[in-house]
């Protein structure tokens, strides 16, 4: 199921100014290799939310090869930093290469191993975390992520949608976790929560 409609996203992709040469590259090579990323569309708002709220520190649940890492860093304030994670070195040493280029390599401390387990040795408070990691661990990340928040700071999730597959009759083990995940996400009493239907579905979540 397509979350938008495909012509309205390619209208809005249209509109978007010519993505700059890093940016591009990453996106290409997510295409030929068949590699999720939140995409150019999820890009912008990420480095929008960034600047709107001042962010000085993020950290991201789940990085890949640093594509939301390189849209978040463009709205953060100087001397911004952004926790990275990841379970694949590769996607370590790639990313560190494409941030480098950009010249936001500096921003970066990226960590391989499990997201769930890394941040347990982190306090916070976080301006921002962003969840992308495997949709079973999506439950789990809620409870470690939003204590984790400074009041105000903003907790984004992926793939909340999954595609329409939350619908199903017969849900997969990932789309329990979602489901399990977006019924803390509105029932909790420490956030304010709102899905934005774009891509695979936003959720966005902001701790009182």
């Amino acid at each position: 199921m397509n979350i938008t409609t495909p012509v309205i996203n390619d209208y809005i992709i249209g509109l978007l100014p010519k993505p700059d040469p890093v940016l591009a590259e990453m996106e290409a090579f997510a295409r030929r290799k068949g590699f999720p990323i939140i995409g150019p569309i999820v890009g912008p708002f990420l480095r929008q939310l960034a600047f709107a709220t001042g962010a000085k520190s993020i950290f991201e649940m789940g990085s890949g090869f640093g594509y939301s890492a390189c849209w978040f860093a463009g709205g953060m304030r100087n001397g911004g930093k952004i926790i990275c994670t990841d379970g694949s070195d590769e996607n370590r040493q790639r990313a560190l290469t494409y941030l480098g280029r950009a010249g936001l390599d500096s921003m970066v401390d990226f960590r391989v191993g499990n997201a769930l387990e890394i941040i347990k040795a982190f306090d916070g408070p976080f301006d921002i975390i962003l969840n992308d990691i495997d949709k079973k661990g999506y439950p789990e990340a809620f409870d470690l992520a939003i204590p984790r928040l400074r009041r105000g700071g903003l907790f984004i999730t992926d793939n909340v949608l999954w595609s329409g597959r939350i619908l199903h009759k017969n849900p997969t083990p990932e789309s329990k976790a979602i489901l399990e995940f977006n019924r803390k996400l509105f029932r909790s009493k420490e956030v304010i929560s709102s899905i934005i239907p774009i891509r695979d579905g936003l959720g966005i979540a902001v701790k009182l």
